[in-house]
């Protein structure tokens, strides 16, 4: 394990677990890599210029298209010599739906001026309201504004104008948010979205190229509100833009959610963070995955990063722990061979983000030794059972979703069978507990279950969301 770390910057690690022995001709190796971040001491921004140091800026903009004054400068964004450290936009639908009940806007109104109120001093914010379109909110022309109590104030204000009525069109909020954040000289941006119904202005493959397009220029957090939004669309944002997904069923429950979303998010201290995977002549990557907090497969993110290198990214890190599954095939040898399987580092784009090497921030090696005691070789590592069943949890649940969905009731019953059984082996009692709102258990052990006749939708739509969630190994 090796580390390394500079002034005020969280201090990253890494361990590798594994069984480095293989059998005699054996070729594939895995390894669980923990990667964690602690100690950070930055703080949000730079200071804060005094109330009221504003001007306005005569520029004119568009509010779709990102024509305009973007320098930064005036309205309610303070004025000051300093970039702030991290920027944020949040999304707010206002879509038709969001008034069915009227309560539902109301309650994304108070959870947007909860957020609003958690942002840090210094730190450059907007307000986006999502419709077929996006109009922003605060504090407009195309600028960030930079937060203090009279900005939040000033914002908190605005959000009276937020209105349902109109279309969905999520590919165009995210691009506003792209323009907005793009504006600002910050390290950290990072998106908060709301909605309530399904993106039914824009043709998929739209949203897809969005989202290739906003992929590495910021991470977004996606919440879907009530039941009549789409599982797929949402957690395929928060994937492609390495944030989170969730359901807030009751939209009581937004404000809670989005302070939590916005503590997290201030949170973060090192921006653009990668693992870089070298392996040796002859091996190849079978894949690479996120397995905590949440799997995500990270093996088609792959950028070449040099001879038998390339980075997989992972986003912004504050302090934190995940874990990654590590897979990879080396040539067969003889026993008593040894080798270097692969190196993991963690790595930073350089600050002028041209002409120096990345900043190394951690390291680790994974080993492959072949040897003749079978009793030796065969033995899987701990944590990598563990992850695999975790693996392995999260698509039985997909499976079994979709042949419930489908009319299929054996493979849906086989599937989620399947998953209450890894759920409990593995101690992933939320999971569980989701699990047995849709099935009766009869027998944990072996997995035997029997789908319930009637289930909430939103119980169904929670389960779907929160399937990729793990737990980490008792250690």
């Amino acid at each position: 394990m090796a580390h390394f770390s500079t002034p005020d910057a969280p201090r990253f690690s890494v361990e590798v677990y594994q069984n480095e022995y293989l059998p005699e001709g054996g070729r594939e190796v895995n390894a669980i890599i923990t990667v964690t971040s602690a100690g950070g001491g930055a703080t949000a921004g730079p200071p804060i210029p005094a109330p009221g140091a504003y001007e306005e800026d005569p520029g004119a903009y568009d509010g779709v298209s990102g024509r305009g004054g973007a320098s930064g400068r005036g309205g309610a964004s303070g004025r000051g010599s300093a970039s702030p450290r991290a920027a944020v936009v949040i999304m707010v639908d206002c879509s038709g739906s969001m008034d069915y009940p009227p309560t539902k806007m109301r309650h994304a109104r108070d959870a947007t001026a909860a957020a609003i109120d958690t942002v840090r001093d210094g730190v450059a914010f907007s307000v986006v309201a999502g419709t077929h379109k996006a109009v922003e909110i605060f504090p407009g022309n195309g600028r960030l504004a930079i937060a203090d109590p009279l900005t939040r104030a000033q914002a908190k204000e605005a959000l009276r104008s937020l209105s349902p009525g109109g279309g969905t069109a999520i590919g165009t909020w995210l691009l506003q948010a792209d323009l907005l954040l793009g504006s600002a000289d910050a390290a950290i941006r990072h998106g908060i979205l709301l909605t309530d119904g399904r993106n039914e202005h824009e043709e998929p493959e739209r949203l897809r190229a969005v989202l290739d397009a906003c992929a590495g220029r910021f991470t977004c957090d996606a919440r879907g509100v009530g039941t009549d939004w789409e599982v797929e669309e949402v957690t395929g944002i928060a994937a492609a833009l390495l944030g989170t997904a969730d359901i807030v069923a009751d939209p009581a429950g937004l404000a809670a959610d989005f302070t939590r979303m916005m503590e997290t998010a201030m949170g973060k201290e090192v921006a653009d963070v990668s693992l870089r995977l070298w392996t040796p002549k002859g091996a190849e990557v079978a894949y690479v995955k996120q397995v905590a907090p949440t799997v995500e497969d990270l093996t088609a993110r792959r950028v070449e990063a040099g001879p038998r290198a390339g980075d997989y990214p992972t986003g912004s890190w504050g302090d934190e722990s995940r874990d990654y599954h590590l897979c990879v095939r080396v040539p067969a040898a003889e026993v008593g061979q040894e080798m270097l399987a692969a190196r993991i580092s963690l790595v930073q784009p350089p600050p002028d983000g041209v002409g120096s090497p990345p900043s190394p921030l951690a390291q680790g090696l994974v080993r492959a030794v072949w040897t003749n005691d079978l009793a030796v070789s065969t033995a899987m590592n701990p944590q990598v059972a563990h992850y695999t069943g975790q693996a392995e949890l999260a698509q039985a649940i997909k499976q079994g979703m979709n042949a419930r969905k489908s009319g299929d009731t054996e493979q849906a019953t086989a599937k989620l069978g399947r998953a209450v059984q890894l759920a409990a082996a593995s101690g992933n009692e939320d999971t569980a507990k989701l699990l047995a709102k849709v099935v009766d258990v009869l027998d944990v052990a072996a997995g035997t279950v029997r789908l319930k006749a009637k289930v909430a939708e939103a119980d169904e739509m929670t389960l779907e969301t929160r399937s990729t969630k793990t737990v980490r190994v008792k250690k």
